[in-house]
Order: structure tokens, then sequence, then C-alpha cells
């Protein structure tokens, strides 16, 4: 059994989730590194950060470890979920699982479909938005047994909601420096990741820069046409664009183009 976290370890382990979270916004390490420094301050077996794309109203999963059924809920059907409805407010901080009136757990889609079956018994989900009042995304963390979390974790999550925002927050202003040209078969070669994506993602969006269909781009990336349409839709999401013309234009703009 872990040892108790003091209210002083849960500080320090907040801090390393601002400094992850702020190297993410820069491109400078993927979101992954966010959940891993959360794991510091409250413990969980899943987890996941997710942005909300206005223009497709869905959200795009940044990094998480939930399974892909439950993902998928996050992605497509969560923001219809009658929990939803209570926590989409910015005045609100997190709404943890043990909080939630049974009654609405009973008609949550979300708690029996997906959490119920894999377990889950306790967590948090706390919508993230920006200064200015806009909701870009979501935080949600799940436990399968009752874990005594701290109060000072309890309050830090809350606190941390800003910095979490900030970088999820879609940026449209990346600077041309932050982007090299992309190998389409050995990923990006410099070490900063241009609009927080993936290195797949990066090649995905070289080559949209040619105009190739679909099942063009997955015979030449070894992948099925659809999971290119998922990369394409997190592409979208992430650099806040509407098409995949647009994608490819930034692209150009960037100086990001496949091998030949």
């Amino acid at each position: 059994m872990a040892a108790q976290r003091s209210t002083a370890d849960i500080l320090d382990a907040a801090v390393r989730v601002r400094t992850a979270a702020r190297s993410a916004t820069s491109g400078a390490t993927g979101f992954d590194t966010v959940l891993t420094a959360l794991s510091e301050v409250m413990e969980y077996d899943h987890a996941s950060l997710a942005r909300w794309d206005p223009r497709s109203r869905r959200h795009t999963t940044l990094a998480g470890s939930y399974p892909d059924d439950a993902t998928a809920y996050i992605e497509t059907r969560l923001h219809r979920d009658p929990v939803f409805a209570v926590l989409h407010s910015p005045a609100r901080g997190g709404l943890w699982l043990r909080d939630v009136p049974c009654h609405l757990l009973a008609a949550s889609p979300g708690f029996q479909e997906v959490l119920s079956p894999l377990g889950i018994e306790d967590g948090v989900a706390q919508c993230l938005f920006t200064a200015d009042g806009r909701y870009v995304g979501m935080l949600n963390v799940s436990t399968r047994r009752p874990r005594r979390t701290p109060d000072p974790a309890r309050a830090v999550v809350t606190l941390l909601t800003e910095t979490l925002a900030a970088a999820v927050a879609p940026r449209t202003d990346t600077p041309p420096d932050e982007a090299t040209a992309t190998d389409a078969t050995a990923g990006p070669r410099h070490p900063h990741r241009p609009g927080g994506l993936s290195p797949r993602e990066l090649q995905v969006l070289a080559e949209l820069t040619t105009g190739r269909t679909n099942r063009e781009i997955a015979e030449r990336l070894y992948i099925t046409p659809r999971t290119v349409a998922t990369h394409i839709e997190h592409i979208l999401a992430k650099l806040d664009l509407p098409n995949r013309a647009a994608a490819a234009a930034r692209a150009t703009a960037w100086g990001i183009e496949p091998t030949r």
C-alpha cells in the first residue's frame, strides 16, 4: 500500500503537473506527460485529457488510458450525458463520482454503459474553461476502488483547471520555427511537435498537402483508410481547422511535406 502523501507532497506534484502542461502547450512534450504527473497528485486506474471541437461537436482525446469503448464515449457521446449538463459551468469545480446523486447516475449512459462495467467506483470529471469562459475540453479520472483522496488533492485538481485549459485550447499561431519538414516514413525530424500532433498525425498531415485520398494515404503509410480518417479528425480538432484543405494549407505554411 502506498504511503499517505502529505499536503506538501501533493502541492509539489501539482507544480509538476503545471510544468508538464506548459511543456505540452509549447509542443515540446506530449499530453501523456500531463497525466503521468497528475498520477502523483491522485492515484487512478484510467484518465484522459480531451479537447472540445465546437465545429464537429465532439471531443478529441489528447492523452488517455481508458479502453477504446470508453474513449469513444468520451469523444462522441459524453457531451449529451445528463451528468455533463451538471458539469458544464465555468463556476463549477470538478464533479467527483461519490458526490453524484444516485438518480443522476441511474440516468447516465456514461456510468451505466461505460464506467460501471469497468468496475469504476470513484473519480472526478472536470470541464475546462479558458479565462474568457470558452469551454475547451475535459479531464476525466477514474478509479476501480473507492480511495480516500486527500482533500488537498481535490482542491488541487480544481486549481489546475486554468493551466489544463490553456494546454488543451487549440493553438492557431504556432511559430514557423517550431515546425520543420516531415519525413512521411520516418516521422518529424524536429524534437517539437507542431500543434501537439503525434508523429503519425504529422505524417498524415504531410500527405494531405498532395491531395491524396484517404485510401491512397493509407496505402502509403500501411494503415487502413478508416485510421487515416480518424487521424484527420484529430488533426482538424487539434489545429482548430474546418477541413482537410485548411489542414493542407497549414502544413504548407509550416513547411511540412511527405517524401516522394
